[in-house]
């Protein structure tokens, strides 16, 4: 766990799935589930956030989201949890004392940056307020790393949807903003149906299958190969897996076999699934939605159609400056397809670049840090009083999200 080393800045990028929180001097953040747990086997408790890592036996959770669909829903589990990670358990901070960074959804709805604006200053009452987008943090820390680039395209694979947003000279270009209604929750739950229907009923264990999603799937780099492959049985087929589901008792997180140990059956205690082209089928759904139904374009698509509604003396510096960021973004394979496919769509004279980052889930939060730290950083937010005298209308002329 990160420490908590005092700053008077606290970022928190506010995901669906996650959230990363911490003061901007600290190195890295700490990441909370954004959520309210409730197990079989402590029925009268309820977990919040990370305290679900108090929790003994994690098979079949229940989960109150405060967002759907990609938007706050549910104020009141979100609260909880805000509670929580301001509160002695976590950061124990003085609001008043500390400048806020916030990272909310793309397009959000009014009421609810009205909402938000509201429960910072009259609930918390930090002393001021930057509400922003994580890809305009992502940009500014690109910006830092890469100072001879006049643009770059963030790609956000996140929790509910997949944003790809272009930054021409540090601004948003809002009207080529592309959203494809695939994320993590997305790839999660295809995964749960698939294995009940061809194995093992599942589709209570969203916790086991996030975790065997993680391990297991990968994006890849030539699909025809792999499926060719998949269909070998014995040792010809090189990416069949046996997942061990955990048992809670000796195996807390399920964990997936090398090629050598993978027989199909189980050892003494264990409970498998045999995973196979479902490793690569599933995170395939980024990049071509249609496969199971979704009437929309895949990631290389809709990037090329974000980078023409560009300037078109921009396009060659957003197509060689592509950051790929989100929990999504960690599927091994996914950076190399993604360059090998835009390079298929992109104008032949183009070059094309998709950025290795460190910490794809952390990165939005990083660059908030380093904004805190920025000479012009004052200047963006509002602060208590100006919200106070001039209310949700000046949050607006400021930020204008």
């Amino acid at each position: 766990m990160p420490t908590a080393e005092y700053s008077d800045t606290f970022v928190m990028e506010n995901g669906g799935h996650t959230l990363k929180v911490g003061y901007s001097s600290m190195a890295s953040p700490r990441v909370v589930p954004n959520c309210i747990m409730k197990a079989k086997s402590e029925k009268r408790r309820a977990f919040i956030g990370d305290q679900i890592e108090d929790c003994r036996d994690l098979s079949s959770l229940f989960y109150m989201l405060p967002f759907q669909k990609g938007y706050l829903v549910n104020w009141d589990h979100q609260k909880s949890v805000w509670d929580y990670v301001f509160g002695k358990q976590c950061f124990n901070i003085r609001a008043e004392n500390l400048n806020l960074i916030f990272t909310e959804p793309y397009f959000n709805f009014t009421s609810i940056q009205e909402g938000l604006s509201e429960i910072f200053f009259e609930e918390y009452g930090f002393k001021s307020l930057l509400r922003t987008h994580p890809g305009d943090l992502s940009c500014y820390k690109n910006k830092l790393e890469f100072p001879g680039e006049k643009c770059c395209l963030v790609i956000d694979c996140g929790f509910s949807f997949t944003h790809l947003v272009p930054y021409v000279l540090g601004r948003r270009v809002r009207a080529s903003v592309k959203r494809i209604d695939v994320g993590g929750k997305l790839l999660t739950n295809h995964l749960k149906e698939v294995t009940s229907y061809r194995q093992l009923h599942v589709l209570d264990e969203t916790h086991v299958m996030n975790g065997c999603k993680e391990d297991c799937c990968y994006v890849a780099l030539d699909w025809e190969e792999d499926v060719r492959v998949a269909k070998q049985r014995g040792k010809d087929n090189t990416i069949a897996r046996d997942y061990v589901l955990p048992d809670f008792t000796n195996i807390r997180r399920g964990f997936m076999k090398s090629w050598e140990d993978s027989t199909g059956k189980p050892e003494e205690g264990e409970q498998l699934i045999r995973m196979n082209n479902e490793r690569f089928m599933v995170p395939e759904i980024l990049l071509h939605p249609s496969d199971i139904g979704i009437n929309q374009m895949g990631i290389p698509e809709a990037l090329v159609e974000s980078v023409g509604g560009c300037e078109e003396v921009a396009q060659p510096w957003l197509y060689r400056n592509i950051v790929l960021t989100g929990g999504c973004a960690k599927f091994p394979g996914f950076r190399e397809r993604l360059e090998k496919e835009v390079r298929k769509l992109a104008p032949g004279d183009m070059e094309v670049v998709v950025r290795d980052v460190d910490n794809p889930v952390e990165y939005a939060w990083r660059g908030g840090a380093s904004l805190a730290r920025d000479k012009e950083f004052g200047g963006m937010c509002i602060s208590k009083q100006e919200y106070m005298e001039g209310g949700f209308q000046a949050c607006q002329q400021k930020f204008y999200l």
